[in-house]
């Protein structure tokens, strides 16, 4: 990427904000804002031997680096293309024997990209990693100890025959993480992988209803001639018309929470106050907090004992899960939906907290008739509160949309998954593999549902003979680490 590709924005200085960027032209839902490679990134520690370290893709069969035994690739052409960035990090992995967390691993290769090129400006980046905000300053005591042990341990796997750094130069980068680290999903998009730097990234500033989103692509290196391979890099896309001169935005964090969580988790990862109009009006916490309406509406004391007793079923439901047992979940699940139904509305955010676990198990342990129930409630409540063009409610609404599918219900399934479609249209665009994959489902449920009209009971005796003949297609195991903020804060 060159500065030529940054046309579309400027660095400006934001009342109340900083810098951020602005556009400088006309922009269009779907429009690619920039698109940056990282300046440094790393896998994440418990998943280096089944991800790719050059390309983040999740692969079943890796090959190893053979000096560190330590970084795994897709093939010999991730290797290659991610050896300017191992070289320095194999020989320092194999002299201290092991490799140290990625915290570590992140900052070494910062360092070592600013010993290759120098730490101002590179090429394509509109800020240095120099001047990138460490909020260092911002530190509570106990944050301010896990940085003095971050930088002794840098220290010791630094080597001693490259150029040496201050403490104080040091800290700084380890900021720089903390603050701006963006995390990296696998190309489905469902488990976050790892954590970059991308320096033009951090200026654009926080909205919880923002203008744009920003889409991890891992590019692709498949093709047989190099000349049309793409490397993995972020995308900023527009969410919507956006007039030249307005300020570009996203959200670092998931907008489905209530606004006073939204801003007490926004002060303690990235140190400052959210000002934003649904923050200070607090828009939508209503149908966040809400509870059925009409005759039979609760009684307060009523709605408070159901929400203390969803939270209490929550905590359960982590501890099920985190120990695999997943029936466990679902039977909690079961309990406190037959609590909830007769109080809640179906925007609630503790009743949809339920309905996405609820969903997600089931669909794993293959009961997709009860699966495909509670995708539905749950996307109705979504489409209610999510931005129309979220990539998360897009990304929800396709495995709803598959889910039904799985459970017979063609008809709901081939809706959803056009819905899905036209959201990550604009989110992710349609060379992204999510994309290019929901559309090869759009399109084989569309066959199917002519199918389906055409003969319903021909259409149903086929499908059954169709899955008896192949193996049935396993749901992927539930995971906690889906990507839900953009930025990743070291645990």
């Amino acid at each position: 990427m060159t500065l030529a590709e940054m046309e579309n924005v400027e660095v400006f200085n934001s009342e109340g904000k900083g810098r951020g960027l602005k556009s400088i032209r006309d922009l269009w839902s779907g429009d690619v804002i920039f698109a940056e490679p990282a300046y440094a990134a790393v896998v994440f520690d418990n998943l280096t031997h089944c991800v790719c370290h050059s390309c983040f893709k999740r692969q079943e069969k890796l090959q190893r680096c053979g000096q560190c035994k330590f970084a795994h690739y897709c093939d010999r052409t991730c290797q290659k293309d991610s050896w300017v960035n191992h070289k320095h990090e194999c020989a320092a992995i194999k002299k201290l024997g092991k490799a140290p967390n990625d915290n570590i691993r992140l900052a070494a290769r910062i360092m070592w990209r600013i010993e290759r090129e120098g730490g101002g400006l590179t090429e394509g980046c509109l800020v240095s990693v120099d001047d990138l905000q460490n909020h260092i300053d911002d530190f509570d005591s106990e944050e301010k100890n896990g940085l003095m042990e971050d930088v002794q341990t840098f220290l010791d796997y630094w080597p001693n025959q490259d150029k040496q750094y201050s403490m104080q130069y040091v800290s700084h980068i380890f900021g720089v993480i903390s603050c701006n680290g963006f995390t990296l999903s696998d190309q489905r998009g469902l488990q976050a992988v790892g954590v970059g730097i991308f320096p033009n990234l951090c200026l654009v500033n926080h909205n919880c209803w923002p203008n744009c989103t920003v889409i991890f692509n891992n590019g692709n290196h498949e093709a047989v001639k190099s000349m049309y391979h793409t490397q993995m890099r972020i995308e900023l896309r527009a969410l919507g018309k956006i007039n030249k001169g307005e300020e570009l935005s996203v959200s670092y964090v998931d907008f489905l929470n209530l606004s006073e969580e939204r801003r007490k988790q926004l002060k303690k990862q990235y140190y400052f106050d959210c000002t934003c109009e649904h923050c200070t009006k607090g828009t939508k916490d209503d149908l966040l907090l809400a509870a059925i309406d009409g005759d039979e509406k609760p009684a307060e004391d009523v709605v408070k004992e159901v929400i203390q007793f969803s939270k209490n079923t929550l905590e359960k439901i982590d501890k099920a899960r985190a120990e695999g047992s997943y029936h466990e979940v679902v039977k909690l699940c079961r309990e406190c939906l037959k609590r909830q139904e007769p109080v809640l509305a179906d925007t609630n955010i503790y009743m949809l907290q339920i309905l996405s676990i609820v969903s997600e198990v089931l669909s794993y342990l293959q009961m997709f008739e009860e699966a495909a129930e509670n995708a539905k409630k749950m996307v109705d409540g979504y489409l209610k509160i999510y931005h129309p063009n979220n990539a998360q409610l897009g990304m929800s609404i396709m495995r709803a949309g598959v889910t039904h599918w799985h459970a017979g219900h063609i008809e709901v399934g081939h809706g959803m998954i056009c819905k899905a479609f036209a959201i990550l249209l604009i989110t992710h665009g349609p060379t992204h593999p999510i994309t290019k994959d929901l559309e090869a489902m759009r399109g084989q449920t569309e066959m199917e549902l002519r199918m389906f009209q055409e003969n319903e009971f021909v259409y149903y005796k086929m499908r059954e003979a169709a899955l008896s003949n192949k193996p049935f297609h396993v749901m992927e195991e539930p995971k906690n680490e889906a990507p839900s903020n953009i930025f990743h804060k070291k645990p």
